[in-house]
């Protein structure tokens, strides 16, 4: 158990870095104040010294949710064990589903849960009141933890606002134009929060604030620290903004990037102190509890499960310092962790997106909980707008205003948020983790980061009319992702501490088999679909400014769109004839990422058009027109698809084998169509286009036969009104997708020999000239 338990911290620091990462590394990704490298060198040494300084707080594991004198050996490695199993298999799902989640909650519930299934056993077995199960349980710390991971939801999310609306409000968007003086304010402000919480007040944790620093006052670092509050503060106050103003003077440097690099290492810091109990935690008090008992009772004991069934560990009770070693190692396991996880990706741009200034692609659907948000804000908006004057009103606005973003070429250039709202995050979430750690208090790291991230979106107005409703949305998902993690935490952890006392030896080995097999499917389901999405012809923007450019960049996203449209028609009518749900079911799958890259193209319509230059007109209107009749394509394809996967899912009668063998041939006809379509396009060759056209009405004349056979059909002999329906659908949306596929190539056709034409006429005039 001990070496399980060792394997499993490992790989609980893995999957658990790989999701908190996001805590520290957002402002200064969704910012871009800096080079993504620098932001990793920064976060690594920031989350090493973290590790190094977080031995005080390994006491959560061992008594600060039950009572350790109440459980002998054996049940205290039944429940570690059941937590381990638990958190590693929980926050890899929420790794795979790219959701935040909180480590801190997790482990306080799988703990609260393991020890009351444990317990309520030992109440069983002894026939007692389970009245007494409150003897088992630390309900005071317990209770003082839960409440504040709840408050912290609510503290982050006023402080974040209101921090961000004042100082929005003093330095506007155009802060980069503010005196120095203003910078070097906000920048000693800023950096003496930092620095006190984090380095000063931070220390109070560990086991250095016990280090004499005044022999004669005989006063500790901790008691000094306690008592020179104002004088440390107004100190640092004075002397950062004094640094910051000669950096920005001297150095010339932005003070905001600096704010952003010190930020991003001190929430690292931060994170490393109060999240590695969340991994290593349970570990190292099931190798101390080890440790004991094999020293007092099972090294000479002639039955050792029976010693451990009676060694009582009320020596976890008493403060146990953890090697240095152990916090060496993990720390750096989080630092190659932080290097090389892959499914942090997609946890960092959900909390990104979702505080993003610009519009992004919205991942949640609005609710009704989201929508009654919005209505009401935006109520209690009106209210207070009502009764402010109307000039203090336009002094607000005007510093809230958001400058053009007409300097960025590409959407993928523009920040999510700018430097003020960056610095804000990593001061106000610096701030507020570092109070917990230093009350040895395992606050939730991500509830505190993403709650201010959301606080500060609402004050900056980053969630507008267009954004609002959907941001809501994600946020209130996001929370109760939040809640369902502490109800699976502790009922998954009660749960296998039951099963782990029915039979351990075969439990514990059943169990580790398990959650190892599903480690293993997730990971290698994971980099199969990241490959997937290499592999895949994904669709690209338009960049050009020229109608020329855009033919060019837009052909090998025509020939991607024909080439999985061909296949997706295929396996619609493939799945009809084997009834094959499955097939249906997958390729519904990816008809709709087939619409959501069309729709992506469409949401960067807005940027390609500001990109262009006034002579460049034509090119917009094309690349409009083509995207047009993709999403036409594509629409025609996904009701066929859904038809299809409507009809076999509802177990109607299959289609006849006549109809079956009419619709192959449609396809058949669609293939060389398609196949045709492709080849002209990834080689460039436009002018084959017209050859194309010109057959054009060999299909749809095959089509109309198909259409007229079927009238004839039903008049005489088909009996079945959903076959029959079914099948005229299907013909008539493939008119439908002819039709749009004819249009892109006419237009691609006419747009191609009128951009050609003017060239060969200058090529031609020159030629005469030099001749």
């Amino acid at each position: 158990m001990i070496i399980a338990l060792t394997v499993l911290a490992i790989a609980d620091l893995v999957v658990g870095v790989s999701n908190d990462a996001v805590n520290f590394l957002n402002s200064a990704i969704g910012s871009k104040a800096i080079s993504f490298q620098t932001i990793m060198i920064v976060a690594s040494v920031g989350v090493a010294v973290g590790a190094i300084f977080s031995s005080g707080l390994m006491e959560v594991a061992r008594k600060g949710i039950f009572q350790p004198e109440q459980f002998v050996f054996h049940e205290i490695m039944i429940i570690f064990m059941a937590v381990m199993i638990t958190d590693i298999l929980l926050l890899d799902f929420f790794n795979t589903l790219g959701m935040p989640t909180s480590t801190t909650v997790s482990i306080v519930f799988e703990l609260l849960g393991a020890a009351v299934a444990m317990a309520l056993i030992k109440i069983t077995n002894q026939s007692d009141d389970y009245d007494t199960l409150l003897q088992y349980i630390n309900t005071s710390k317990a209770t003082e933890i839960i409440i504040g991971i709840i408050l912290s939801v609510v503290v982050a999310f006023s402080v974040g606002a209101l921090v961000q609306w004042v100082s929005r409000l003093l330095l506007s968007y155009n802060f980069n134009e503010k005196a120095r003086w203003v910078g070097a304010v906000f920048g000693g402000i800023a950096l003496t929060a930092i620095t006190y919480f984090i380095f000063v007040k931070g220390i109070k944790g560990t086991a250095y604030a016990s280090t004499i620093v005044d022999v004669k006052a005989s006063l500790t670092l901790k008691e000094f620290l306690e008592i020179n509050v104002l004088p440390i503060v107004a100190i640092s106050l004075v002397a950062w903004s004094v640094i910051s103003f000669l950096v920005m003077s001297l150095l010339k440097t932005n003070i905001y990037k600096l704010i952003i690099v010190v930020g991003t290492f001190a929430l690292a810091l931060a994170f490393a102190g109060n999240d590695l109990v969340n991994f290593i935690g349970v570990p190292i008090a099931g190798w101390q509890s080890y440790d004991k008992f094999m020293l007092d009772a099972g090294a000479n004991a002639s039955d050792i499960e029976v010693a451990a069934r009676g060694f009582k560990m009320d020596f976890l009770d008493k403060t146990v310092e953890t090697p240095t070693l152990f916090l060496v190692i993990a720390g750096l396991i989080m630092v190659v962790t932080l290097w090389f996880s892959s499914k942090a990706k997609a946890v960092v741009k959900t909390s990104i997106d979702l505080s993003s200034q610009e519009q992004t692609k919205e991942r949640f659907k609005p609710n009704f909980l989201s929508r009654g948000f919005v209505r009401m804000s935006i109520g209690i908006s009106q209210g207070i707008v009502a009764i402010t004057p109307k000039s203090w009103q336009e002094k607000i606005d005007k510093q809230f205003a958001v400058p053009a973003v007409s300097t960025y070429k590409n959407k993928e250039d523009i920040p999510a948020f700018d430097m003020v709202r960056a610095a804000v995050n990593l001061m106000v979430a610096s701030v507020l983790i570092s109070i917990a750690t230093s009350m040895k208090l395992p606050l939730s790291t991500t509830y505190v980061t993403f709650m201010v991230a959301m606080g500060t979106s609402l004050a900056d107005r980053a969630w507008g009319a267009e954004s609002a409703v959907y941001r809501v949305a994600g946020v209130l998902n996001v929370i109760g992702g939040w809640f369902f993690t502490a109800i699976v935490a502790f009922l998954a952890a009660g749960l296998i501490a039951l099963l782990l006392n029915l039979n351990l030896p075969i439990m514990l080995g059943a169990l580790l088999a398990l959650a190892a097999f599903l480690l293993i499917r997730n990971y290698i389901s994971h980099n199969k679909k990241a490959k997937e999405a290499k592999v895949e012809d994904s669709l690209k923007k338009a960049e050009s400014s020229s109608v020329q450019g855009v033919i060019h960049e837009s052909a090998s996203n025509i020939a991607n769109v024909l080439k999985r449209g061909n296949r997706i028609y295929t396996s619609a009518i493939n799945g009809l004839a084997k009834q094959d749900l499955q097939m249906l079911k997958k390729n519904r799958k990816n008809i709709s990422k087939l619409s959501n890259e069309i729709d992506e193209l469409r949401d960067n319509i807005f940027y390609f058009i500001k990109n262009l230059d006034e002579t460049s007109v034509g090119a917009s209107n094309f690349y409009i027109n083509i995207l047009g009749y993709l999403q036409d394509i594509t629409q025609s394809l996904e009701y066929i698809s859904t038809a299809s996967l409507k009809h076999v899912n509802n177990n109607h009668r299959k289609l006849k084998f006549s109809q079956i063998k009419e619709l192959k041939q449609v396809d058949e006809a669609l293939e060389i169509l398609f196949n045709n379509t492709k080849q002209a396009f990834d080689s460039r060759s436009f002018e084959e286009i017209g050859s194309v056209l010109t057959n054009k009405e060999e299909i749809f004349q095959l089509v109309r036969q198909k259409i007229q056979t079927q009238v004839e059909r039903t008049r005489t002999e088909e009996s079945s009104p959903k076959n029959t329906t079914l099948y005229f659908s299907l013909l008539l949306e493939t008119k439908d997708l002819l039709k749009a596929t004819m249009d892109l190539l006419e237009e691609y056709h006419t747009a191609h020999d009128s951009s050609v034409e003017p060239a060969k006429i200058t090529k031609d005039k020159n030629s005469d000239q030099e001749e």
